[in-house]
């Protein structure tokens, strides 16, 4: 199709790079990154598959854009206060997007082509963390273990079948007991009572880790 034409169906039908990508990104909140296409975008947005192709390139590009919207929507290591509270304050943010962007988890390390929200988030990490003295390597090593555990957590969180402790202390009750025989499985057993009598809320469990990890990681600075 020549491109005038492309221009004249995305005009009719108040297309931009914009509305595509942001429409792009509901898709895949609703049905997963898997079962995006060219073709069921244009379909959402009603209007010809090739008349996409004026805004992004290919699905590569897409993803690229998708990803970039994705880190704007996480908040930045604030940089008036001490490097912890600013990196749970950024960890906890991405946490929260991810888990309403879920099919961004795989996705958000691979792009070999970063947008600039992605970019701005990624320098803002590493002056907050070299700012508070660790070494160039000191930084990527904290770096690289926060990103695992956050994006390792959001992954586990994804798939889990409750989502609070009230969930979690009728699953148990109604689904895990009846499968675990106390003299078989004591210790089992033994912890789904205390959980549940003291009442466990598995929501809790990213800012223990993270705090964890966070203080583990302030004897390798070097303070100025």
């Amino acid at each position: 199709m020549p491109d005038n034409e492309q221009r004249r169906i995305a005009s009719e039908t108040g297309l931009s790079k914009q509305r595509v990508v942001i429409e792009a990104v509901r898709l895949a909140d609703r049905e997963g990154v898997d079962g995006l296409s060219m073709r069921r975008l244009a379909s959402a947005l009603g209007a010809g598959a090739m008349s996409l192709y004026h805004y992004v390139a290919n699905k590569d590009e897409l993803l690229d854009a998708m990803i970039d919207v994705v880190f704007t929507e996480i908040e930045l290591p604030p940089a008036e206060t001490d490097w912890q509270s600013a990196m749970r304050h950024e960890a906890v943010s991405t946490q929260r997007v991810l888990a309403r962007h879920p099919w961004a988890i795989s996705l958000m390390e691979s792009r070999t082509t970063p947008g600039p929200a992605n970019l701005r988030h990624r320098e803002a990490v590493t002056a907050c963390l070299r700012r508070a003295g660790f070494s160039v390597l000191t930084a990527t090593h904290a770096n690289w273990l926060l990103n695992s555990y956050v994006y390792g957590y959001a992954l586990q969180a994804a798939s889990l079948p409750f989502g609070s402790a009230d969930e979690l202390a009728e699953m148990t009750e109604d689904v895990y007991l009846p499968q675990l025989p106390p003299d078989e499985f004591p210790y089992l057993n033994e912890s789904a009572a205390g959980l549940i009598a003291a009442g466990y809320d598995p929501t809790e469990e990213f800012l223990f880790g993270l705090d964890l990890i966070l203080d583990a990681l302030e004897p390798l600075r070097t303070p100025a």
